[in-house]
């Protein structure tokens, strides 16, 4: 049964095609035929009611209201931003260079590789972060430092302090964690440059992984960088690369990890490997994970602590933008991505039991009552707004089981303070001893679907003036970007 119609690319000369997205037997699958390359058929989603359950959240974007290209052609040929693209940039993305210390075979950028070194100057880097935050009607409020490797820069401190002079609220670097390892004040460095997280690249607790998917044995590394962010104080989210067969079978594992090291570790961000070259398409088959796949073995391997209905999809928390905006009248950046791209949860650890937010908050109505009490203040001006608010703290009890809750949370004096006091600090004290364990499905030609991409948070800025969605700059552009803005490496 065919579900949609949308568009696609050729997995071979990445030419835009008609597809479908349809069912069958209880998978989503995504059918497209290139006129020179014949017929594809690829796992869309491995599981049919959680498709469908996902596909609720769907919510529509505005997008920006100054797109950087006008629209020619087919998307995605004509990124960036242009005024067909429905969502905000959530997640500003800059790679500071192509350099990098490690040569990973599933890596989507390595001047070794390439032949040519791709290192944006530090003048260049100011206007790029100054693209990002001229976005209308909400500048955009992260940043992320990604590469290569972003480390290997010297002036990676000076990047971080330059993102906080730039105006934005949140820095964060992605990382193989090597030269945290290697320089213990690099660490507290950067902490005092203001950066927010280190995202750092974590495939496993065993060398296994590590040595089939980056060539050699990192795990100690990986343990000494942590033990350096620990000391500095700067916090971490853990993001392993899941590829079936390699480490899907530590999944819970590291979760156990992340719990093990709460004090410093904030969130664990599952991957599953996008096939963006030349894969054959029966390995893609063998290897894809997506997000149902990854729920399920979250739920078998930590014994149903946490269960696939403890997930929401990512766009699942626009009724609390939309509240935040009712009650301050301005503004706010917009989680308006398609449903299928994310998924996530908050898990508590209260006395050594691992207790899901869901398990002793009423999401769905919480999210209703966001919605109600965000739309009675459109409605009703300065005079409603203090009457919805007062309701709204009232109903709020409701919505909490307190006989499954954590003895360490009080939850309803939280969002009361929210509610009454509009006190956002008073989140900081929702985040102590909880974990947020989440999963980001990138695309790759086999399944790339248009709609999905239109509504993408997560953009890179590039030197050009572009600001390109991830999934359209790592299958498309990065190759003509890069060898546009690069200089080839010097031979010894």
């Amino acid at each position: 049964m065919v579900i949609k119609k949308t568009k696609s690319l050729c997995p071979e000369c990445l030419r835009v095609v008609d597809a479908e997205v349809f069912e069958d037997q209880e998978k989503i699958m995504i059918r497209k035929t290139c006129p020179e390359h014949g017929e594809f058929e690829n796992t869309y989603w491995q599981n049919r009611d959680a498709y469908l359950y996902a596909a609720d959240y769907d919510y529509e974007g505005d997008g920006i209201e100054n797109p950087r290209t006008d629209i020619d052609g087919e998307c995605p040929l004509n990124c960036g931003l242009c005024p067909e693209h429905e969502s905000q940039t959530v997640l500003g993305l800059i790679d500071v260079t192509n350099r990098c210390n490690l040569r990973c075979p599933i890596c989507f950028a390595n001047a070794a590789v390439s032949n040519y070194l791709y290192e944006p100057s530090y003048e260049e880097i100011r206007e790029m972060l100054r693209n990002l935050r001229a976005n209308q009607p909400v500048p955009t409020p992260a940043i992320q430092y990604a590469g290569g490797e972003p480390t290997v820069r010297k002036d990676i401190v000076e990047l971080v302090k330059l993102a906080r002079e730039e105006g934005f609220s949140h820095t964060q670097i992605a990382t193989n964690g090597i030269k945290l390892a290697k320089d213990p004040e690099l660490a507290q460095k950067l902490k005092d440059a203001t950066l927010n997280t280190v995202y750092l690249q974590f495939d496993g607790v065993t060398e296994e992984p590590f040595i089939q998917s980056r060539g050699r044995n990192l795990l100690p590394i990986k343990l000494e960088a942590i033990e350096n962010c620990r000391k500095a104080d700067l916090g971490i989210v853990l993001v392993p690369t899941l590829v079936k067969g390699i480490n899907d079978h530590q999944i819970g594992d590291i979760i156990r990890f992340a719990i093990e090291n709460l004090d410093i570790i904030r969130g664990v961000n599952f991957q599953p490997i996008s096939f963006a070259g030349r894969t054959p398409e029966d390995e893609v088959e063998k290897q894809r994970m997506t997000i149902p796949l990854f729920q399920g073995l979250v739920d078998e391997q930590t014994e149903g602590k946490i269960s696939t209905d403890d997930f929401y999809p990512a766009s699942s928390i626009i009724p609390i933008t939309d509240f935040v905006e009712a009650i301050e009248g301005e503004n706010q950046v917009a989680f308006t991505c398609h449903p299928h791209c994310g998924t996530a949860t908050y898990i508590f650890i209260d006395n050594d039991d691992i207790i899901p937010i869901t398990k002793f908050l009423d999401v769905d109505r919480f999210f209703d009552l966001l919605s109600r009490s965000s739309d009675d203040i459109k409605d009703g001006g300065l005079v409603g707004k203090a009457k919805v608010l007062s309701r709204a703290t009232m109903e709020l009890p409701k919505t909490i089981d307190r006989d499954n809750k954590p003895d360490s949370l009080d939850l309803t004096s939280i969002l009361t303070k929210v509610f009454k006091e509009r006190s956002y600090s008073a989140l900081g004290d929702f985040h102590h001893k909880t974990l947020l364990i989440s999963c980001m499905h990138f695309m790759d030609p086999w399944n790339f679907d248009q709609d999905r991409v239109k509504k993408c948070l997560i953009h890179y800025a590039v030197p050009d003036g572009r600001i390109i969605p991830f999934c359209s700059m790592n299958n498309i552009y990065r190759q003509q970007i890069e060898k546009e803005f690069s200089k080839p490496i010097k031979k010894n």
